[in-house]
């Protein structure tokens, strides 16, 4: 049993996230638990006007997984989502695992700031800016 982590963006049809947003999104979300996976985030990404028309439809409903699956699970949630009429696109793409903190932390809204670089800002301080100049030379008349 191999376990991969992976990213899946979907696209919703527009009309059905709007009449159902909990419903949909928690179809594909069903959909990765019952095959055994773990959901490590789950969220809206964006809903937009398309570049083209797919199906039909001129908007979509962006969402975006990071989940963690056997790999022989994910032809049995690929056809899955292929039968499920509120998505009209999706993708997986495999995550190697030194980068899912980072970007789960991301998926999160999350900011991830290494500490040398919140030292590093600590001991420059605080340097004159254009407002502190404006003050300096009124001072000075």
């Amino acid at each position: 049993m191999v376990t991969g982590i992976y990213e899946c963006l979907f696209l919703f049809d527009s009309n059905h996230y709007a009449r159902d947003p909990g419903g949909v999104a928690g179809a594909v979300q069903n959909t990765i638990t019952e095959a055994g996976g773990e959901i490590l985030v789950s969220r809206l990404w964006a809903e937009q006007r398309l570049a083209y028309q797919i199906k039909g439809h001129q908007k979509g409903t962006y969402w975006l997984t990071y989940f963690k699956l056997d790999t022989a699970k994910l032809k049995e949630i690929n056809r899955a989502y292929q039968l499920n009429e509120s998505l009209l696109r999706f993708m997986f793409t495999r995550i190697d695992p030194r980068l899912i903190d980072a970007l789960v932390a991301h998926a999160q809204e999350k900011v991830v700031v290494p500490l040398e670089v919140v030292l590093e800002r600590q001991a420059v301080g605080v340097g004159v800016g254009a407002d502190d100049e404006e003050d300096i030379e009124a001072e000075d008349e």
